[in-house]
């Protein structure tokens, strides 16, 4: 039996696209978008739709996902997987992809998402009604925003991060968002705008949450040996872990620790990587304490530490970690699900196809999903050719 391990850097994203980034308007469905990016991922790729023969989808705005995607897009697929994980979906998606191809069940594999809810009146923030009721339900909890506002004020408690910590957060994002044309809010954005917005859930303002907008985007992965033949720069996947550690935040063991400790190593570990091999990081924030709390726990600095790192642009263009260089969930883009757009940009920049925000020697790049209520973790590790 192969193990997993020796599946490192067996395949590769050989193909990404995006579709309807930001506000679709009315009359346009989340499947069409989907297919959009889907056709066009595959473009990217230098292949046809008759390549592909596995689809991996999820999403809350059709219903059998890859099913219905594969009828749209007139696939016949042999393998099919709509695992849910909220927006770490498609970071498992490439391992599931890599574990499928390598047991000879496929040999192409499409990942996609698609979703309209700004268009649609705010659409399906969700992947479905909660139909086991939670002990969180009768405090009326505004929720997902009130749960990881609950763990930004806990993680303030014990370590003394501050309202600025995270607003610096968001700054970075807007100004990595500033080099990306595609992204969705570009003007400018201070510290004491952060400070100074709405409150949405103390202590996290409307600018510590993510945007609100439609997308879709598609990833397509094949076996290494054969992405050599294709058209772009081979980006090969050389580790993925997943972890989940509960799905209410009210059951959580730890509000200031996520699962992300326990994917995070798993993936160094599968890769032979550490965190100072890693040139670029994308990483899910759908808040401003997302990013910090992945920051600690897939040790790019101490439990507790986080704000003292992302201070004083730490992590924006120039500082010394590149953190979400195409603007994040917080000024790119933010369809509902966002994970599937971490492997597009980090396959950019180690394709070096990201434009004025172009991470310079970029040969690896940590993708970090997220889905729930910090429920869902997916680690993967992508790189270049020099790194297999």
């Amino acid at each position: 039996m192969m193990r997993e391990e020796q599946l490192r850097g067996s395949t590769s994203v050989v193909g990404v696209a995006e579709a309807g980034i930001g506000e679709v308007g009315p009359g346009v469905s989340a499947l069409q978008i989907a297919g959009e990016a889907s056709l066009d991922a595959i473009a990217d790729a230098g292949l046809q739709p008759s390549d592909v023969d596995a689809v991996f989808c999820h999403s809350a705005f059709f219903t059998f996902p890859a099913t219905t995607l594969s009828e749209y897009l007139g696939l016949t697929p042999r393998y099919v997987d709509t695992t849910a994980t909220g927006g770490s979906s498609f970071v498992a998606h490439l391992r599931h992809a890599t574990a499928a191809i390598n047991a000879g069940m496929c040999e192409v594999a499409l990942i996609a998402y698609g979703s309209n809810q700004r268009s649609h009146s705010g659409g399906l923030a969700t992947s479905g009604a909660n139909l086991v009721p939670s002990y969180e339900l009768p405090f009326g909890p505004r929720m997902p925003v009130s749960g990881y506002a609950l763990a930004a004020a806990r993680h303030m408690h014990e370590y003394g991060t501050t309202r600025e910590h995270l607003a610096h957060i968001a700054v970075a994002a807007r100004q990595w968002a500033q080099l990306n044309p595609a992204a969705f809010a570009r003007d400018d954005l201070s510290v004491d705008d952060v400070l100074g917005a709405r409150m949405i859930s103390s202590p996290l303002s409307v600018r510590d949450c993510c945007l609100v907008t439609d997308g879709a985007g598609a990833v397509i992965v094949t076996t290494t040996e054969r992405a050599r033949d294709l058209r772009r720069p081979i980006v090969p996947i050389l580790s993925v872990a997943e972890a989940s550690r509960h799905m209410n935040i009210s059951t959580t063991p730890d509000l200031t620790t996520t699962a992300a400790a326990e994917s995070g190593p798993r993936a160094f570990e599968l890769a032979g990587l550490r965190p100072a091999d890693v040139d670029v990081v994308e990483v899910y924030d759908a808040f401003t304490i997302n990013t910090l709390l992945f920051l600690e726990d897939l040790g790019f600095c101490v439990k507790g530490e986080g704000g003292a790192f992302v201070a004083d642009g730490g992590i924006a263009p120039g500082g010394r970690l590149p953190v979400n260089t195409n603007g994040g969930g917080l000024s790119y883009t933010h369809p509902g699900m966002y994970g599937i757009f971490l492997v597009i940009e980090a396959a950019r920049q180690l394709r070096g196809e990201a434009g004025d925000r172009q991470v310079e020697d970029a040969h690896v790049g940590l993708v970090h999903g997220n889905g729930g209520v910090l429920s869902s973790q997916a680690t993967a590790l992508l790189g270049d050719a020099s790194t297999i």
